[in-house]
């Protein structure tokens, strides 16, 4: 009974971090829809096609280098936990001096990397050419945009998450008024809209240096030169990383090998799939706050090893994502329909979307305890762990697929479903045997 009452304690304090986080999430295809409005009603179909190259591209770049943000709540809300003001201003300079550092080499190995990210993605020749040209601009903002990771990381790792709900609002806002300023004033193309989404991506940084520089005032000491270039002061860093990366890197395969492996099914298929994918987004805008809160509670607590308040936060946290969950499954069985009608008019796809429709109802439960306990791991800087559960989750992911390619389509997605299901129970398993050990008092 008291372990109840004490997550319902929680709650307030899980709802005010979450809150931003899920309202700055739903700005994020409010971009893309101004892109594609604005690039779509060009005279030539080839522009809106090099643009969603060059992004699609880039999302899954920067994607890769998410453990900036991960790695950088985790580690500055344990040192916040602390009360050690010294260790959370030297995490901000270390992690802004390592985008940089990244971003750089991004910008000095842009050329091979676009020309391979573009032969993988296989587009025309025409569009091809154009997310070419789209993608050596965006290159120019790499700095910014890890930059930003880092910042919205060591915000997050504070408790303060309604920086993040600002710089995105700017950076976003931002980008739409120099979307329609290039293309719609200027005449500009697919390239107008590359320009606009570095100048947004710069202007944020702006906005967060200046807030950075603020908080770091309410801080004591100062920086000192031997934390922030001495390579030993960086190992707890690039360990955390080094471990977030390769996570990363089998998240995405598993998603491209999804999406090849649908592709190969055909046309309808394919988009038939990507209009599910939009579902899974959907409901990653609400898992994604409360694991992003208990990233910033359960790293406090540990700080100041206080595993009562640990438990809480997990608890309250599991209570709101669950809830949610339960609410998109419902959302799902009853308007998925209506739903796939809003994301696409052809007939055949809307079709096929419905015949996988029931895979949607069940994903938000299974998916749910993934997303929960990878902000509990982050805030525990356990990460080995987390890169442990989708490699684990890999292995039962690619034989269920070879097994049940008689299914069809719903074959692959019993497999993906799997490769969640694996994911979940394998940080089940690690949260019960931590528990009783290293979270305890």
């Amino acid at each position: 009974m008291s372990s109840l009452k004490d997550s319902f304690a929680s709650l307030p304090r899980i709802t005010a971090l979450a809150w931003p986080i899920i309202l700055s999430n739903i700005t994020v295809p409010l971009l893309g829809l101004v892109d594609t409005a604005v690039v779509g009603h060009l005279s030539d179909s080839r522009y809106l096609a090099g643009v969603t190259l060059g992004a699609t591209l880039f999302s899954f770049l920067y994607w890769s280098f998410g453990f900036l943000r991960m790695g950088t709540t985790g580690l500055t809300s344990q040192a916040y936990g602390r009360e050690r003001d010294d260790e959370v201003r030297h995490l901000l300079g270390q992690s802004l001096i390592l985008a940089l550092c990244i971003g750089t080499l991004l910008i000095a190995l842009g050329h091979p990397l676009i020309h391979l990210g573009l032969w993988l993605l296989d587009g025309s020749p025409e569009a091809t050419g154009l997310a070419a040209s789209y993608a050596g601009i965006r290159l120019l903002s790499a700095p910014a945009v890890l930059a930003n990771y880092a910042i919205l990381g060591w915000f997050l790792g504070q408790q303060n998450s309604r920086v993040t709900l600002m710089l995105l609002l700017v950076n976003n806002g931002v980008n739409i008024a120099f979307d329609l300023l290039f293309v719609v004033s200027l005449g500009m193309t697919s390239d107008g809209v590359a320009w606009a989404s570095v100048i947004a991506d710069y202007s944020a940084l702006m906005l967060g240096l200046w807030l950075c520089r603020k908080r770091l005032g309410l801080l004591t000491g100062h920086f000192e030169t031997p934390h922030l270039f001495r390579l030993s002061a960086y190992t707890e860093l690039f360990s955390i990383n080094a471990n977030l990366f390769v996570r990363t890197l089998g998240l995405l395969f598993a998603s491209a090998f999804f999406t090849a492996q649908g592709a190969a099914q055909g046309d309808t298929i394919l988009a038939a799939n990507a209009v599910l994918m939009q579902f899974i987004m959907l409901t990653s805008y609400a898992l994604d706050g409360f694991a992003n809160a208990a990233e910033a509670l359960t790293g406090h607590a540990i700080g100041r090893r206080r595993f009562n308040e640990f438990a809480s936060a997990v608890r309250g946290a599991a209570l709101c994502s669950l809830l949610s969950a339960i609410l998109a499954s419902l959302a799902f069985a009853l308007g998925g329909n209506a739903l796939i009608s809003l994301l696409t008019g052809l007939p055949e796809v809307r079709a096929s979307a419905a015949d996988y429709l029931p895979w949607m109802v069940i994903m938000p439960l299974v998916a749910v305890w993934s997303y929960l306990l990878d902000g509990v791991f982050i805030g525990a800087t356990a990460i080995a762990e987390m890169r442990n559960s989708i490699f684990i989750a890999l292995a039962i992911y690619l034989p269920a697929w070879w097994l049940t390619q008689g299914l069809g389509n719903h074959g692959l997605w019993l497999a993906f479903t799997l490769f969640t299901v694996v994911r979940s129970t394998v940080l089940i398993a690690y949260y019960h045997i931590y528990r009783s050990s290293r979270w305890s008092s």
